[in-house]
């Protein structure tokens, strides 16, 4: 049994397609597969056309969470009800080729070492401003958590039961699961593919979500934030030393000291890097507060199999 698993909201210009290219893609190579659609909150007709599918094919099986509550606790739904002894995952926007499918599984299968196999970009087509701000993310990401494969790396993957029961194990409300994929470890290996275009319809990762996401990545899996704060900190500290060294010394030489626009200049850099901590503290401190409430990732409202 494979489970594959997609996260959809307001995807209704290409269910249809991705029902349908994700059966073809799937069938070639097994007839033992479940498709559990995780509608996110959709607010078009995304939730219908689902139900409109499941009433024709009973593999098809749809989770409807109560809101949108994020592409990665989407993810996390779907894995909780998957039972399949391999789980794909997978985004719904047709931009991974739903053959590669076949292939990370045929590498699975052949290699008993294997526990994950995912997706690797080796070009993508998006516009030029996002795909600069994932180039950066990427590579910053891979700096941080120094894992070399770690650039370029989405959700597209096919990995075993007892790695999706691992990933579970990861309670944290701000989630990344290509770090949490990472993080916990099992034998893994890649395959390098092109990624297309979106088949129809607009991304919903805008900017401002791709940056939070970014966020939490980063301040998820890393102290790289708070330490750089320490090391910019010591700097700042000796230039203030260094500084004060030059006022001493040109008080007693008898030589004019900066005048009162580098002063001001001073003042409002290190004031401008003292809001920079206290903003990287306040990250921390968000997720920290998030965490101790304890509230649920996702709440389901219906399961339709």
């Amino acid at each position: 049994m494979i489970s594959i698993v997609i996260p959809i909201y307001n995807e209704e210009l290409l269910i249809e397609e991705l029902i349908k290219r994700t059966f073809n893609a799937v069938s070639k190579f097994t007839s033992e597969f479940e498709i559990i659609l995780v509608d996110d909150g959709s607010q078009d007709n995304s939730l219908v056309k689902l139900i409109q599918h499941n009433r024709l094919e009973k593999r098809i099986k749809i989770v409807q969470l109560s809101r949108n509550y994020g592409h990665q606790a989407a993810y996390t739904a779907g894995l909780s009800i998957a039972v399949g002894e391999h789980i794909v995952m997978m985004d719904g926007d047709l931009q991974d080729p739903l053959e590669l499918i076949e292939e990370m599984y045929n590498k699975l299968k052949e290699n008993n070492t294997l526990d994950i196999v995912y997706a690797k970009r080796k070009t993508k087509k998006e516009r030029i401003s996002r795909g600069i701000m994932m180039l950066i993310f990427h590579k910053i990401f891979k700096k941080i958590i120094k894992i070399e494969s770690a650039d370029d790396v989405g959700n597209f993957s096919v990995f075993t039961k007892e790695v999706k029961d691992a990933i579970l194990l990861y309670s944290e409300k701000t989630r990344y699961l290509p770090g949490i994929r990472f993080h916990i470890g099992f034998s893994q290996d890649f395959i390098l593919f092109d990624r297309d275009e979106r088949f129809a319809g607009k991304a919903k990762m805008n900017v401002s979500k791709l940056f939070s996401l970014a966020l939490d990545a980063i301040f998820s899996f890393s102290n790289f934030p708070i330490r750089f704060m320490l090391v910019l900190g010591v700097f700042g500290v000796t230039i203030s030393f260094l500084g004060f060294l030059y006022v001493f010394v040109s008080k007693i030489l008898g030589i004019a000291p900066f005048g009162w626009s580098s002063n001001l200049f001073f003042l409002f850099l290190f004031n401008s890097l003292q809001i920079t901590f206290l903003g990287i503290l306040g990250e921390y401190i968000y997720r920290i507060y998030k965490e101790v409430q304890n509230r649920p990732l996702f709440i389901i409202k219906n399961m339709i199999r």
